[in-house]
């Protein structure tokens, strides 16, 4: 008997992606009924992990954990299409912010996760790091 590996629940998230990318003619109904035919039958993602960690880069976290509680029912409830229904809606949610207003840091001093630190990171980096590594750096940014 072989064992499934269990799932989390940024493995469904990227799953869905990957499908978007694949099936760009889909609608995100497709998408959802597609991922509900793969994970049915398989293990539910852990509750202690409820995250996609590389959206925060993407969009707002209001935006991409819009569909992290209807996860969480999902997996309570045992149930694979609230689970594809809650990822769908991050999915939707963090492609229309995206569509709307352009990469996550690309916008505006508000959304710039740079602004503030810049200056200490700057300071910090030019204090500890020794001049042959600085140097390094530099020019490996460059090319």
């Amino acid at each position: 008997m072989v064992q499934q590996q269990q799932s989390t629940v940024a493995d469904i998230f990227r799953r869905a992606q990957a499908l978007r990318q694949d099936h760009s003619d889909w609608s995100y109904k497709q998408v959802q009924d597609a991922l509900v035919k793969e994970f049915s039958g398989g293990a539910f993602p852990p509750l202690y992990n409820l995250t996609i960690p590389e959206q925060d880069a993407r969009a707002p976290e209001e935006d991409w954990t819009a569909g992290l509680p209807i996860v969480r029912r999902g997996i309570q409830y045992e149930d694979w299409n609230e689970v594809a229904a809650g990822i769908i809606i991050c999915l939707e949610q963090t492609e229309n912010y995206e569509r709307a207003r352009g990469p996550e840091g690309s916008r505006d001093d508000w959304h710039d996760r740079n602004v503030g630190i810049d200056e200490a990171v700057a300071k910090g980096v030019g204090k500890w790091m020794p001049e042959e590594l600085l140097a390094l750096a530099e020019r490996k940014g460059k090319k």
